[in-house]
Parts: structure tokens; C-alpha cells; sequence
């Protein structure tokens, strides 16, 4: 039975096997990448490719992907040496976005790979996407190989105005926020006990640089588009890895000409794929009021209707990131160089997506700002692979202690 309290009212719980909240803290800690996880994991997999409703979510199959024994077998190389001895830290207590429905799947595996106890607390919003996970992880601890094991996941979702968020800080040894900085300032109100650690990824920002001089001679120009739109339609443009600022690069002719074609095949397939809200539409109509108002220098370059938004500047300064927007609202420079790109580059950034850019050319670009502050170099179409080093966190060691 679980054990309710005051502050455990109005909760859901969506998994929770013969959980005894008040003695889940005792359940056995592991070493990272434990035989059992990656077990457990790669049978999620398996359960997860079987489910017919997963073919119409890429990213649960990407996710499945992901936790297929090779892989995780190749990350526990990379991850935990076996020189490296060690422990996880007990019990993560995770805080997922509300906008994000696989965040907390990805959030949980890191959980259990680094040998914790986890309890998820899901977006209050519902997703076909968590559903299709969850009832898997219910399936999958049936099985009396995993019934022992799923005992220690507590998957639940409330209220954020709950008492819920407390008593489950109180009672972590790690905290994992989600979401943007005031959500972030907002949860670290409620105390973790001295010994515990908080582990938070707030506001970021992503860029998408395309090379025009590439670009033109693409063979399968409408590639990029289904790329570019995996990277931002996908999550309604509110992934912190979604771009935001799409930068060009090459002459004018090939810009002006790759522009044409980039946004004529990325418009066709949004058409096609993407169902735009009527409230996205308002917020894009405001967004760019905002824009006008605190920057220069920058026009609506028109398109068929509301299904994408391109605004073009004529200079890059650090507001930029103030004035985002979601649902296909794109912001456009053109540059003489990577180098102008060192007025906008700062520690709110994440993911710069790259097509046409070679590593010796960012590398120069590092070199000659004394900057080291992008956390993620990705080809366009390969934003979203999540990585157990996050934000600069490398997960299996901050949810873990040595022996």
C-alpha cells in the first residue's frame, strides 16, 4: 500500500508496483549500468518496437533505439570504467517540462543507469507519447523477471501547485529539474535535505547555420526540410535543443536561392504534417510585435499563411533570445562569417545545428573568441539525440558516488 499523506492528496499515481512510499528509500542502490538496468532497458526496447502505436511516434522509437542493450553496453564503456568504482546516490527525484513528453523517459533512464531509485513527476498535460511508455513499463513489471526491479520507479503526476513537490524533495537524495528559470528558482523553494544535490537545465537557446555555398548543390534539397523539421515541428518548436535563430552563410546569390528553396520545401511539408493552434498563432503575432518594438532593423518576410513565421535582422545583438517565439516562429541573419556569431554567443546557449560547417572552422572560431560555451555541435536533423552528458552534466557521475 502507499502510504497517504496530507501532502500526498490529488496525486495520480500512473506507476507505482506495491510501492511502500515510506520505506522506498531503503530499496537497494546500484553500481551504473547494473546487469538488471540494462536488462530492464533493453526489454523496454524491445516491448516498445512491438507496440503498433509506437509507429506513429518517431521519437518513442528513437528512445527505444536508444535503450537497446548494444547501445547502453556502449555507453557503460565510455561512462564507467571499470576502474571507476561506484554507487547511485538513492533516491532522484525528477521534475519534467510541461511541453516535453519524452523528456521524462529520458530523464528516468539516466535515473537508473547511474543505480538510483527514481520518482518521476510527469507533465500535468496528457501525451499519447507517455502513455504508450508507461503502459509498457506496467506490462514489462508483470514479468517475474522485473517485478522486483520496477519496484523501484514511482512515476506520478499532480498539480504543480500541489504539497507534493515537498514532500518529495524532502525526501531525495538528487533533484532533477526541468523546465525554464523561473520554474527552476520556483522548485529549489522547497528544501532537498543538506547532503542532497540539485541538478537543474533551465532556459536555453539553439541555433541552425546552414552554408548556402553547400546548400545549392544539395542533390535532395528537400532532405534538409524533413531534417530541419524533425528538429522543431516535432515538439512545437519547445525542445531547448529546437532552433531558433537560423543563420546563413555563402555568398549573396546562393543565399538568396537556398532560402527560396529551403523555406518552399520546409513550408510544403509543415503543410502536410503540422497542425498549427489558433493560440500559436496569436503568440507569433505577438512575439513580432515585441520585436518591433525593442529591436532595429527588421522585417516579415512573407509567407502563404501562419504556418511559419521568418523574421530577418540585419544585426545580431543579445536580446535575440528574449524575443523567441514557438509553433514555426524563425528568426534569419545573414553572416559574413562564423565570426558574427561571437556577439550573440553566451552560456544560454545549447545546440548549434550545422549543415555545410566543418569542425575546423568552429574550432578557429573557438580559438580565436576564447569561447567554450556551446554544449552541443549537431548536424541538423540530430538535435534531439539525447546524450547522458547534458548541459555539460555528465549524468552517470553527478546521480552517482564512488565507492
Amino acid at each position: 500500500m502507499i502510504a497517504m499523506s496530507e501532502q500526498l492528496q490529488n496525486i495520480e499515481f500512473v506507476f507505482a508496483q506495491d510501492l511502500d512510499l515510506n520505506n522506498f528509500d531503503q530499496l537497494q542502490k546500484e553500481e551504473p549500468f547494473s546487469e538488471k538496468a540494462i536488462s530492464f532497458l533493453n526489454t523496454l526496447a524491445i516491448h516498445l518496437k512491438n507496440d503498433p502505436r509506437a509507429n506513429n511516434f518517431p521519437e518513442i522509437l528513437t528512445f527505444a533505439f536508444f535503450c537497446r542493450k548494444a547501445n547502453l553496453l556502449h555507453l557503460a564503456k565510455t561512462y564507467y570504467p571499470e576502474k571507476n568504482r561506484r554507487i547511485g546516490r538513492g533516491v532522484v527525484f525528477h521534475i519534467t517540462p510541461s511541453n516535453m513528453p519524452m523528456n521524462f523517459a529520458y530523464s528516468l533512464v539516466s535515473g537508473i543507469l547511474s543505480g538510483n531509485l527514481n520518482i518521476v513527476r510527469l507533465p500535468s498535460k496528457q501525451f499519447k507519447q507517455i502513455d504508450i511508455i508507461c503502459d509498457s513499463i506496467k506490462s514489462i513489471s508483470k514479468q517475474l523477471e522485473f517485478r522486483s526491479y520496477t519496484k523501484r520507479i514511482l512515476i506520478v503526476r499532480y498539480d504543480k501547485e500541489g504539497a507534493a513537490t515537498a514532500y518529495f524533495s524532502a525526501r531525495c537524495d538528487a533533484r532533477m529539474i526541468w523546465g525554464g528559470d523561473q520554474t527552476v528558482q520556483q522548485i529549489k523553494k522547497n528544501a532537498i535535505p543538506d547532503r542532497s544535490i540539485d541538478i537543474t537545465f533551465a532556459d536555453k537557446y539553439s541555433i541552425c547555420i546552414i552554408n548556402a555555398d553547400t546548400y545549392i548543390h544539395e542533390s535532395y534539397p528537400e532532405r534538409l526540410a524533413q531534417l530541419f523539421f524533425n528538429d522543431t515541428f516535432l515538439f512545437d518548436q519547445n525542445a531547448c535543443t529546437s532552433p531558433h535563430l537560423i543563420v546563413w552563410l555563402g555568398s549573396n546569390d546562393n543565399v538568396l536561392n537556398s532560402k527560396k528553396i529551403f523555406w518552399n520545401n520546409l513550408y510544403d511539408l509543415t503543410k502536410k504534417r503540422y497542425k498549427l493552434q489558433p493560440h500559436a498563432a496569436i503568440d507569433k503575432l505577438v512575439s513580432f510585435y515585441e520585436q518591433v518594438i525593442h529591436l532595429n532593423n527588421m522585417r516579415l518576410t512573407a509567407m502563404p499563411d501562419n504556418l511559419i513565421w521568418r523574421i530577418e535582422l540585419n544585426e545580431l545583438t543579445k536580446e535575440i533570445e528574449k524575443f523567441r517565439c514557438n509553433c514555426g516562429y524563425f528568426v534569419e541573419y545573414t553572416a559574413s562569417s562564423l565570426l558574427d556569431l561571437s556577439v550573440i554567443i553566451s552560456k544560454k546557449h545549447q545546440t548549434i545545428a550545422c549543415y555545410g560547417v566543418e569542425n575546423k572552422d568552429w574550432n578557429e572560431f573557438n580559438l580565436r573568441n576564447n569561447l567554450n560555451v556551446i554544449d552541443r555541435l549537431k548536424p541538423i536533423g540530430k538535435t534531439s539525440e539525447f546524450s547522458l552528458t547534458w548541459d555539460g552534466f555528465n549524468l552517470i557521475d553527478e546521480l552517482s558516488m564512488p565507492l
